[in-house]
């Protein structure tokens, strides 16, 4: 049995994924027969979050502690090398197939209430591959019956031909977000001026990112377009609706090889790191409410 559950194929014309049980994300994804998503293999637990979602927060939590409702709350500590709790609860939870086509596949998962985090929740995500790429809907219902708070974020890795260095970055963001050595926010700076300003597509070189951009400049359907290009002409585009107002990005510098920085990580997210503690950018569920969003990839594959 495959070490990420059960395996659910979806594909159209040349467009082919796979959404896994383990977590409901994404484990591959490809165009043409060429991978677009750096996935991982059925033998493997899924590393560094790769196609995984994060809810109810995306990224880091302070001491995996915050206050909500009038009480205080403690979270494991998922990352206890910075003693921080790290992209929520869903992304070793079961997720069950609610209903499938052969380009697409609504996986959900109900989300009990628990020591530090008393609401239940049902999540939902339909994942449909297309001659426009691959899409993700995500829905999320609060079951309980006091307000929630809530974030997402999802954790694609985009894989292009030849060295990561050499690859053009355009990241439409007027602003990047300040952090510690635990990842932890500080204070936001504009990017102009700054080796964080991508706003015209330029070699990502030697940057290292493990950072959060916001501030994001949308087209006319209301969407953030993120941009990859290999020099010999391969495009990525990872696009977002206006639900998402971050996104963070990763050259996975810190991953074990063969990963390290062999792709780079666009990830998605409604808040930024610490929200639950801060509250920036928190969405909070009133009972019986349900939160919507959306988020996709497109690819050109040269020749």
């Amino acid at each position: 049995m495959a070490l990420s559950g059960e395996q659910w194929d979806i594909e159209a014309g040349t467009h082919r994924a796979t959404v896994v049980e383990v977590g409901g994300g994404i484990r591959a994804y490809g165009v043409r027969n060429v991978p677009v998503l750096d996935g991982y293999g059925t033998d493997e637990i899924c590393p560094g979050g790769a196609g995984a979602q994060l809810a109810p927060w995306p990224n880091r939590l302070r001491d995996g502690r915050y206050e909500f409702g009038g009480g205080e709350h403690q979270l494991a500590l998922s990352e206890p090398a910075k003693h921080n709790a790290i992209h929520g609860l869903v992304r070793w939870m079961p997720w069950r197939r609610l209903a499938g086509t052969p380009d697409s596949v609504t996986v959900g998962c109900a989300v009990p209430a628990q020591p530090g985090y008393p609401w239940s929740l049902a999540l939902t995500t339909r994942w449909t591959v297309s001659e426009h790429g691959l899409r993700a809907e995500h829905s999320v219902r609060n079951l309980a019956d006091a307000p929630a708070p809530f974030g997402l974020g999802c954790h694609p890795y985009l894989r292009l031909p030849g060295p990561l260095d050499e690859w053009l970055l355009r990241v439409p963001a007027r602003t990047v977000l300040r952090t510690d050595e635990r990842g932890l926010p500080v204070r936001t700076d504009p990017v102009a001026g700054t080796g964080y300003d991508f706003g015209t597509s330029r070699p990502i070189g030697d940057t290292v990112l493990d950072t959060a951009f916001t501030n994001l400049s949308r087209g006319d359907a209301g969407t953030v377009e993120v941009t990859l290009t290999s020099p010999g002409g391969h495009t990525v585009t990872l696009w977002a609706d206006e639900s998402f107002g971050w996104v963070q990005l990763f050259t996975a510098d810190t991953a074990k090889p063969p990963r390290t920085r062999r792709s780079l990580a666009v990830e998605p997210m409604t808040c930024p790191p610490d929200a639950l503690r801060s509250g920036q950018d928190l969405i909070v569920l009133a009972p019986g409410d349900t939160w919507r969003g959306a988020w996709g990839i497109r690819a050109t594959i040269a020749g």
